[in-house]
Order: C-alpha cells, then sequence, then structure tokens
C-alpha cells in the first residue's frame, strides 16, 4: 500500500513539474505613463539611485529598508544594494546603460526570496518641452523553480501592479520638480528685469545729475554771454 502510494505521489510531482516545465521560458512586464513635466526632469529622478526613495512603490512597503550604495552618483555604474522585510525582500541593482534624456537600462539582481536576475529600464518618448511618455519595463528567463513561481503567480499583475504605483509616484515626483523650476526661472527672469531697471534708473539719474553738475559750474555771466551768442 505504502508503496503504491509513494509511486503516486512521484507520478503527480513528476506531472507537476512537467507542466511547469511547459510554461513560458521569459517573461516582460510593461506598463506606461504620460508625464507632464520635461524629459530631462524626470530622467534625473531614473538616474540618480538616491532619488529612487521618494517615489519607488518598493520604498513605500518598508521604509525602514537598508541601503548601501556604490559607484558613482549617476550614469552607468551607479547601482545600490537593499536589505528589508519580506515584501521588498534582499537584492541589487546597477545602471549598465545611460542614454540622457530618453533611455536608462539596469540589471536588477533578487537575492531574496528568490534568487533572479532581470534587465529592467525606462524609454522615455518626449512630447513637445513640457511633457513625456514613460515606459517602465522588466524582462528576464524563468528556470524551472521561476515555471513552477510563475504557476502560483501572475508576474505581469503583481509586478505590473507595482510598476503602476511607482509609475504615479515618479509623475508626482517630477511634475512637482518641474513647477519648481518653471517657478524659480520666473523669479529670477523677474530678479534679472528689477536688477536692469534699476541699473537703466540709476544710469539715468547719474546723466542728469551730471547735466546739473555741469550747468552749476559754469559762470552766470558766462551763460549769459552764450545765451546772446
Amino acid at each position: 500500500m505504502l508503496k503504491k502510494i509513494l509511486i503516486g505521489l512521484v507520478v503527480v510531482v513528476g506531472g507537476f513539474f512537467g507542466f511547469a516545465a511547459t510554461r513560458p521560458g521569459t517573461y516582460r512586464v510593461e506598463r506606461a505613463l504620460k508625464i507632464e513635466a520635461p524629459a530631462a526632469v524626470v530622467f534625473a529622478q531614473l538616474d540618480d539611485m538616491k532619488a529612487w526613495a521618494a517615489w519607488s512603490p518598493w520604498d513605500k512597503l518598508d521604509p525602514q529598508m537598508k541601503k548601501t550604495f556604490d559607484g558613482p552618483a549617476k550614469g552607468v555604474g551607479a547601482g545600490y544594494a537593499w536589505q528589508g522585510n519580506d515584501k521588498v525582500g534582499k537584492g541589487k541593482m546597477a545602471v549598465t546603460d545611460s542614454q540622457a534624456p530618453t533611455q536608462i537600462k539596469y540589471r536588477l539582481e533578487f537575492i531574496e526570496p528568490f534568487a533572479a536576475v532581470a534587465t529592467t529600464g525606462f524609454a522615455l518618448a518626449p512630447d513637445g518641452d513640457k511633457a513625456v511618455g514613460v515606459t517602465w519595463s522588466m524582462a528576464g528567463t524563468n528556470d524551472l523553480m521561476g515555471k513552477v513561481f510563475g504557476i502560483f503567480m501572475d508576474m505581469d499583475k503583481t509586478i505590473g501592479a507595482d510598476f503602476e504605483k511607482g509609475l504615479l509616484g515618479l509623475k508626482d515626483v517630477s511634475e512637482t520638480e518641474a513647477a519648481k523650476q518653471v517657478a524659480a526661472a520666473a523669479a529670477a527672469a523677474k530678479a534679472q528685469a528689477e536688477a536692469a531697471a534699476t541699473a537703466a534708473k540709476a544710469q539715468a539719474d547719474a546723466v542728469v545729475a551730471a547735466a546739473a553738475a555741469e550747468a552749476a559750474a559754469v559762470p552766470k555771466g558766462k551763460a549769459k554771454g552764450k545765451a546772446k551768442n
């Protein structure tokens, strides 16, 4: 009897893994959103690993997440490692390609709760000078365990939901920063105009004062003589 049970278990397990082996060997998750901000403003949030904390959906899942940064502050080679609760796990990410302000790619390595490597990145399509379409994507391959995992979790729905939250956060941060820059530029232009007006008035006042001083320096008799001539 025990032997039959064991044989049955082997058949079931074998069948399950056989089914898992037929699952797709690759995956791709992609979400897009239009952001009302210049492409350069949005790109600055993506190129700086420390800026991710302001909009990343995973930082919201674990505000106490520990991070360590390495490499340059921005551009190719910039990266960080994280370790957090069971919702964010442990892993690391680094910039592998940076083409400001239209494209940036990263190597993403998950360590816990499962080991996997993926390529993720953002494609930015400027729409004029004040808006940009942002597409966030992630792609990778599934080994057997990855295929088994995929049976119980829909990667597109799970990661896709995080991407949607992250893009909304990126939109909020970028549009706020763009508004600040517009306000700062307007304030600078106003200050420059006021300074120019002040300088022009000072110059005009100086001309009038010089003319008055010159007139005051001419003797009265000589001035009358000039008037007769």
